[in-house]
């Protein structure tokens, strides 16, 4: 069994930076697809990036140009670095890991089996 936690999130005004980070316990990301969505309140989950075991990275075209997926090398934390945030940003993020093994990613949420409990992430205008 796996366990993500998120960290990271808070208040920010627009313009500014975060960093969140996904730990990963009980196992590591290791070749398993590794990607973040968010859920604002009264709307669905959906996708943010997602990336490969071989590093490869995919972005809604929301966040794409100010969001970066990236991983450690002991591949059990994944960060999501958010510039120039805006107010349409705030939301909950989940970090979200596939179990199957796979050197690819996923881009919606039922083909991730392992959930974060979520991080808050709130831009003010």
């Amino acid at each position: 069994q796996a366990q993500l936690v998120e960290s990271g999130g808070g208040l920010v005004q627009a313009g500014g930076s975060l960093r969140l980070s996904c730990a990963a316990s009980g196992r590591t990301f290791g070749a398993h697809p590794v990607g973040w969505f968010r859920q604002a309140p009264g709307k669905e989950r959906v996708f943010v990036a997602a990336i490969s075991y071989y590093d490869n990275t995919y972005y809604s075209d929301s966040v794409k140009g100010r969001f970066t997926i990236s991983r450690n090398g002991a591949r059990n934390a994944v960060y999501l670095q958010m510039n120039s945030l805006q107010p349409d940003d705030t939301a909950v993020y989940y970090c979200a890991m596939d179990s199957r093994t796979d050197y690819g990613m996923r881009y919606v949420a039922p083909e991730y089996d392992y959930w974060g409990q979520g991080t808050q992430v709130t831009v003010s205008s």
